[in-house]
């Protein structure tokens, strides 16, 4: 049965098996979302009126102390009526429609250790913002893994995603390492996740450091690339961090882009594997060597969930603002 939802005074419905956040997304009402998995609880809201199903909900992100004052994650709940939700964040506004996808794969190469470039090309341009990502569908077995756009948002109708192997990963191992080839047809949704620069308006040009862990980087390559398209001047840091040589890629692209760009500087860190062209460590700990004060930053941390949390340490003890903090946690799958 088909239910009305509305946050922020917007209204939509919501299809029978659908959760409040595809209902809203497909209706192209915004709702803050990252992980949509249930894990990070970005889409956390209360439930004003109306009834919902928290299906696969987990306690550790929502308690039951929380169901029993009416919270509920919009990624998982599906309503039981027509229900009216609330949100901390600015639910509500206007956002690119979430879309099904039918792409056709246009290249697969290897570029690095464990890591190939993906290009989906599409017949109809998809409407979305620098570090968004999709979810493609595997097939067979119906399950979705996510992978971050590394596109700006004028390079719309071919996709580039950077996918690194999972070892026995049921999307990697059994199709995308092992399989997918050019001319094969792909299912996929998106746009999705909050992970993106805000609008041009509200944009200040102050300087950035992004920082990425292994194919982290995929996203930071659009952001940094559009931020650089909308001040040409600003001050761009980019760390790569990953464990050898052998893992790092792209390496042209990022000196095009500094001969282009003064401003931009691109700083590989290796962790693992000593390489005297190279700076070792960890790429937080070079961002607190190189910076000496982040007041009037804005940071942009993507990878492992341990590298997101030392980089948001690393930008307080520079005293960033919070608020000029952004992430986007990887969250494992097989």
């Amino acid at each position: 049965m088909t239910f009305a939802v509305s946050v922020g005074g917007r209204r939509v419905e919501c299809a029978p098996g659908q959760t409040l956040l595809e209902a809203f997304l497909r209706g192209g009402v915004w709702m803050p979302n990252s992980c949509n998995q249930g894990t990070c609880g970005t889409c956390k809201l209360k439930v004003i009126t109306g009834e919902v199903d928290h299906g696969a909900a987990p306690e550790d992100t929502l308690s039951a102390e929380e169901r029993a004052a009416g919270m509920a994650l919009a990624c998982q709940a599906r309503p039981l009526a027509d229900t009216e939700v609330s949100s901390a964040a600015d639910a509500g506004r206007t956002t690119h429609p979430l879309r099904d996808l039918t792409a056709t794969v246009l290249e697969v190469a290897d570029i690095a250790r464990d890591t190939r470039r993906v290009l989906l090309g599409l017949s109809e341009p998809l409407a979305f913002e620098a570090g968004q990502y999709v979810e493609l569908v595997v097939p067979g077995s119906g399950a979705r893994r996510q992978y971050s756009l590394a596109n700006t948002a004028d390079e719309d109708k071919v996709l580039e995603l950077h996918v690194r192997r999972v070892p026995g990963g049921i999307a990697t191992d059994g199709w995308l390492f092992d399989g997918l080839a050019v001319g094969d047809r792909v299912e996929a949704t998106g746009p999705l996740g909050d992970f993106h620069l805000p609008p041009p308006e509200e944009d200040d040009g102050g300087p950035m450091v992004l920082i990425g862990g292994g194919t982290g980087l995929a996203p930071l390559v659009g952001i940094a690339r559009t931020a650089l398209a909308r001040h040409p001047e600003r001050e761009v840091l980019l760390y790569h961090g990953v464990r050898g040589a052998a893992d790092l890629y792209d390496l042209g692209r990022f000196a095009e882009i500094a001969e282009a760009h003064p401003g931009f500087r691109f700083v590989p860190v290796l962790s693992d594997e000593p390489d005297p062209a190279y700076r070792g460590g960890f790429p937080t700990d070079a961002f607190v060597d190189d910076v000496p004060s982040g007041r009037g930053w804005s940071g942009w941390l993507c990878g492992p969930p341990a590298m997101v949390e030392a980089g948001v340490k690393a930008f307080k003890r520079r005293r960033m603002s919070p608020r000029r903090i952004h992430r986007e946690k990887f969250t494992p799958a097989s």
